[in-house]
């Protein structure tokens, strides 16, 4: 019988179990897909505190990769196709069912580990960059956490771009990891004050969009490293929620607009999920962005990948195998 991590009640890490799943044969537009690769983000710790609602016992994780089992009638797919997909949960399984219309296929240049890597996080940056923000040649951005699995991959496509890419992370290490991966100029936020760093960097004229996974511990100072009339995106709460905030604050910075972007808004659309899946599988397959998975972990081990995750020792990208 397949395995599945199944969550009964929302904590810590050891609230995740691997148990047995019954999984059923596809129906018409779906899909059987047994996994080879499963992407670890930062969502599913959110979902598993219960930060994101979600109807319990369910099983975490968003993106995937694998083969075809068995394909249900109309699903357009065929057993041994290579698949990936992102979706809000249900990854962290060993076989899955799953509509025919939120998978892509792979491109042989492309790995299984390398598409569980960058379905999520990769998907991520192509809407923050080509549909949020669309940066282009000339443009300054400020991303926070660099060194993530989005931050490497942003600041190499960000660069490809044409684009001024600036970054933050916590201690030297991951700050020389994000300089190899598309960073002009990245800041150890540990110990500078990244707005004065901002600031003399770009000599005063600061940045045109601000891209902030972290939340609590970046805000409201992000809004000081905007120029009149920038974006603030917020797509991310690592160190915990935004707290409310008077949304005069806005013009008070310079005129600002802010956004709360989420990843599902942007690939709704069938035809914008493949577009995302193209644009991005192009970038990776001409080397313009190079996949980093640093950390690989079993499947029956996600507890120890969540612990890891949240105590900031990944970078880069992180993958469970079934």
């Amino acid at each position: 019988m397949p395995k599945a991590i199944r969550v009964h009640e929302t904590g810590g890490p050891e609230v995740m179990r691997l148990e047995d799943v019954t999984v059923p044969k596809p129906g018409k537009g779906e899909v059987l897909v047994e996994h080879k690769a499963i992407g670890l983000n930062f969502i599913d710790v959110y979902f598993r505190t219960g930060l994101y609602p979600a109807e319990r016992p369910f099983t975490p994780g968003g993106e995937a990769s694998g083969i075809v089992l068995e394909a249900g009638e109309g699903s357009g797919f065929a057993p041994g196709d290579r698949v990936a997909y992102c979706v809000s949960s249900g990854a962290y399984a060993e076989r899955r069912v799953l509509p025919a219309d939120r998978l892509v296929r792979m491109p042989d240049s492309v790995s299984f580990e390398q598409a569980a890597a960058i379905m999520l996080k990769g998907m991520t940056a192509w809407y923050l960059l080509r549909r949020t923000f669309p940066v282009k040649k000339g443009d300054t951005i400020l991303y926070h956490a660099a060194a993530g699995g989005v931050g490497l991959l942003l600041g190499q496509w960000a660069k490809h771009l044409g684009a001024t890419v600036i970054g933050t992370a916590g201690g030297p290490d991951k700050v020389e990891l994000a300089l190899k991966h598309g960073y002009d100029h990245v800041i150890d936020y540990k110990s500078a004050d990244f707005v004065a760093e901002v600031r003399e960097y770009t000599k005063g004229k600061m940045c045109d969009v601000v891209y902030d996974s972290v939340g609590k511990d970046t805000f409201p100072a992000s809004l000081d490293c905007i120029r009149p009339l920038g974006l603030f995106v917020s797509f991310g709460q690592s160190s915990g929620p935004i707290p409310p905030f008077s949304i005069n604050i806005l013009s008070q910075k310079g005129s600002l607009f802010a956004t709360r972007p989420t990843i599902f808004t942007y690939i709704a659309d069938r035809g914008e999920l493949e577009t995302a899946a193209r644009e991005l599988f192009d970038v990776v397959a001409t080397g313009a962005v190079e996949v980093v998975v640093n950390q690989t972990y079993k499947l029956a081990d996600a507890a120890a990948a969540h612990t890891d995750l949240e105590g900031r020792r990944t970078t880069g990208a992180s993958v469970l195998i079934p």
